[in-house]
């Protein structure tokens, strides 16, 4: 917990007032009130003093959205998506950089870095999020103002996700290679390093074993190599880049580790020290989503690259593989993914879609359509609008009839979980790329959990 004096003489400093207030801008704005949770949203800061009669209320850190809006104060719950959409007037490019090891998301924050400015964006800022990981902006001022007829304001959140996963896809392998380099650097034996790098993780709190992080792959002399695969635990975030998500607030306290999300040199991120961040920190030089001297369209080869961008997906993977025979027995609701258990609890908006991929999910789950049916009349009693009870009834006994079994959609399409508002991954989730292989994976593993430890064969 952070004493009330310790926030008090932080949120004091005019400085820090202003660098909050200018991050502010336009955006929505949430207040954190330690481990109680956050306050009413929307809100707004409008002047520098309201930075520290917040604190003085005992609010530890401020949180803003990457969406700039007309009016934040207009937002609420109950508005559609198209009303929200009339409502925003641009997004800034947040990429949320965690894989668990301060040292590993340095990397990844660097190669990030390394990619935009490949594509010529020069407006590229970074701050410390306050515990593990790093912020990587780009300020929305950098974007053309049309692509492919669309008006970029309107490509929320698709694009910034497209990005995101280009970035991911082009930084996996030589992340991995990094990674192994600075470990056997800081004195790691090699035939040691996938061990070391598994502890370090399992102590961050991943539930991961040895075989998630390696993959054979021949070099240019034919020689089959093991190499790491950063993609259990590298989290850029493209799932939770959605409709009204928060990010951390420059000069905001991180509740957990009592460090400040600091802005720094985005060249020298792998300079990065976590004292840097200890209370008391001056105001840098550098400033997080600077627009002062952004160059108008400077990020649209990076837009352009990410829509002929084609991500590695499971779409082609069929049901009759062995991975997704139909098992022996129903697996539980217990073990659904966290998406299917909040999409369960009722719905506001997307009760059709989900419709469509709760009984995809059921049925390659092992249930059959009698419990399908129960279910589905449990849920939709809990939906705020529920659906026709023939609609329901006509959807079932449609894909009963349709013999072929389909999985539901990937994790990483855009039209699903993401926009139902029903996507809060947890560890496991970085770790698969369909809500089926969570179910699958969990149950496996904690069967494995229960079964009994046979004891080694005694020496003759």
């Amino acid at each position: 917990m952070i004493h009330l004096s310790t926030i008090l003489q932080h949120y004091k400093k005019r400085e820090i007032q202003e660098e909050i207030l200018k991050n502010a801008r336009n955006k929505e704005v949430a207040v954190k009130f330690g481990d109680k949770g956050f306050g009413k949203r929307p809100d707004v800061l409008e002047y520098p003093q309201d930075v520290l009669e917040f604190a003085k209320k005992g609010v530890t850190s401020f949180h803003a959205s990457e969406e700039l809006w007309e009016n934040p104060l207009r937002l609420s719950p109950e508005m559609k998506r198209k009303e929200m959409e009339e409502l925003r007037t641009g997004w800034d490019l947040v990429l949320d950089i965690d894989c668990y090891d301060l040292e590993y998301s340095k990397q990844a924050a660097y190669l990030i870095i390394e990619v935009l400015k490949f594509y010529g964006v020069k407006s590229i800022s970074c701050k410390f999020s306050g515990n593990k990981g790093f912020h990587v902006g780009v300020p929305f001022e950098t974007f053309p103002e049309k692509i492919g007829g669309k008006e970029i304001k309107e490509l929320f959140p698709e694009a910034p996700r497209r990005i995101a996963i280009l970035i991911k896809d082009l930084i996996k392998e030589p992340l991995g290679k990094r990674i192994i380099e600075y470990e056997i650097k800081n004195g790691v034996d090699p035939k040691d390093v996938f061990t070391v790098i598994v502890n370090k993780l399992k102590k961050a709190g991943l539930s991961i074993k040895e075989e998630n992080i390696i993959y054979i792959k021949e070099d240019e002399y034919g020689m089959k190599r093991e190499l790491l695969n950063v993609e259990p635990f590298l989290g850029i975030d493209t799932i939770l880049i959605s409709s009204r998500h928060l990010c951390r607030m420059v000069y905001s306290f991180n509740e957990k580790s009592k460090l400040i999300s600091v802005p720094i040199n985005p060249e020298k991120v792998l300079e990065f020290k976590r004292e840097n961040a200890e209370h008391p920190v001056e105001v840098s030089k550098y400033r997080f989503l600077d627009r002062t001297k952004v160059e108008k369209g400077e990020a649209k080869k990076l837009i352009i690259q990410s829509y002929d961008h084609k991500p590695e997906t499971e779409e082609n993977i069929k049901i009759e593989k062995k991975e997704y025979e139909l098992p022996n027995s129903p697996l539980p609701v217990e073990h659904f993914p966290p998406c299917m258990k909040l999409g369960l609890n009722g719905l506001s908006d997307g009760r059709k879609r989900f419709l469509f991929v709760v009984t995809n999910f059921l049925v390659t789950v092992g249930w059959d359509y009698d419990n399908i049916d129960i279910l589905l009349r449990e849920w939709n009693k809990k939906n705020d609008d529920p659906l026709r009870e023939t609609y329901l009834v006509g959807h079932l006994r449609y894909h009963k009839s349709n013999k072929k079994k389909i999985l539901p959609p990937n994790c990483d399409n855009m039209m699903y979980y993401v926009d139902m508002r029903i996507c809060k991954p947890d560890n496991l989730c970085r770790m698969i790329k369909n809500p089926v292989s969570y179910t699958r994976r969990k149950t496996q593993y904690l069967n494995e959990e229960k079964s009994p430890k046979k004891n080694p064969p005694k020496p003759k």
